[in-house]
């Protein structure tokens, strides 16, 4: 494989190469998050003929915070110029439906990725790295398949399989650190500011709502964790492991937030930055830190498999 870089594998969304799945294949109803229902298949009322949001600058102010949050792992291009190789479901109509049953595949198979390449680049997960390279050249493999293929993959039986992988990947990244067992616990609105949860197991956890503002997160094992409107203010994530640019996008933080050099600082977040007090002090809350704002249904992660069909209008980073 070339590396480990996100990029570089073609696991960051890249829109300018893609024809808007994610804003007519996947359905969203009428929410906090979508300001209308749409149905899978139907274009969305904002996507453009060239294929960009006609509001992408305001999407939260107009009823779609939805949309900022969704990511497609880059599975968007790979459908777009791979699969259906650069031809678009509005050159030829007869394309739509395939190239909307594959794309949640893809989409998929490419998180799947990108958990792989970030468990190659742990040191303490060399163990298992020969391993981890079969996986990722197995599951890339996957993604280049032909459209019958990808339809009658059994995606939960390979993402299983990875699955076994990735324990092994968090257990050995985790292994000094001791932290707190917490794997799909219900943390729903937990008051958390200043926790030490480094090197806890969060696997599928529910964090919806919670007060995480200071948190130590350091080699804490996120995959799947539910973050939305949790408040990450000031919270150490720089050693995190499995965590996915959607669920910080569902979060919100602030600019004293720390982040693995993978991810980027949501564009919602507010710029002030949280202030620690002494242990014993009391919390108080970042005067940018609101809780809930960065909500959104649909980050398109699965609790602790590693893996979700990610169901949303998808994120258009242009205008």
């Amino acid at each position: 494989m070339p590396g480990t870089n996100p990029r570089e594998l073609g696991l960051m969304a890249d829109c300018d190469s893609c024809f808007g799945l994610c804003c007519v294949a996947l359905p969203f109803s009428a929410s906090a998050d979508f300001a209308v229902d749409k149905k899978a298949g139907e274009p969305c009322r904002n996507l453009r003929d060239d294929f960009r949001c006609s509001i992408h600058a305001g999407l939260r102010e107009r009823g779609f915070p939805g949309c900022t949050v969704y990511d497609c792992f880059g599975a968007g291009q790979k459908v777009s110029q791979v699969t259906f190789q650069g031809t678009s479901w509005r050159q030829e109509p007869g394309t739509a439906g395939q190239m909307y049953a594959i794309f949640p595949v893809v989409r998929q198979l490419h998180e799947l990725l990108w958990y792989l390449a970030e468990a190659l680049t742990l040191e303490v997960a060399r163990p298992v790295h020969a391993e981890l390279r079969d996986a990722f050249d197995a599951t890339e493999r996957l993604t280049r398949e032909s459209v019958d293929v990808l339809r009658k993959l059994d995606v939960p039986a390979h993402r299983a399989e990875v699955n076994v992988l990735l324990l092994r990947t968090s257990e050995l990244a985790r292994a000094g650190r001791k932290g707190k067992e917490r794997r799909g616990a219900d943390l729903i609105g937990a008051k958390l500011a200043g926790a030490d949860l480094q090197g806890a197991n969060l696997r599928g956890a529910y964090l919806i709502g919670a007060d995480l503002r200071g948190a130590d997160l350091r080699e804490a094992d996120l995959i799947g964790a539910d973050l939305r409107g949790a408040d990450l203010a000031g919270a150490d994530l720089s050693g995190a492991i499995f965590l996915t640019q959607p669920q910080l996008n569902a979060a919100t933080g602030d600019a004293a937030t720390r982040l693995p050099a993978a991810l980027t600082r949501p564009a919602h977040w507010p710029a002030t930055r949280y202030e620690r007090r002494p242990r014993g002090s009391g919390s108080a809350r970042g005067s940018g830190s609101a809780r809930g704002t960065g909500s959104a249904r649909g980050t398109g992660s699965a609790r602790g498999t590693g893996s979700g069909s990610g169901r949303g209008s998808g994120q258009r980073r242009r205008g």
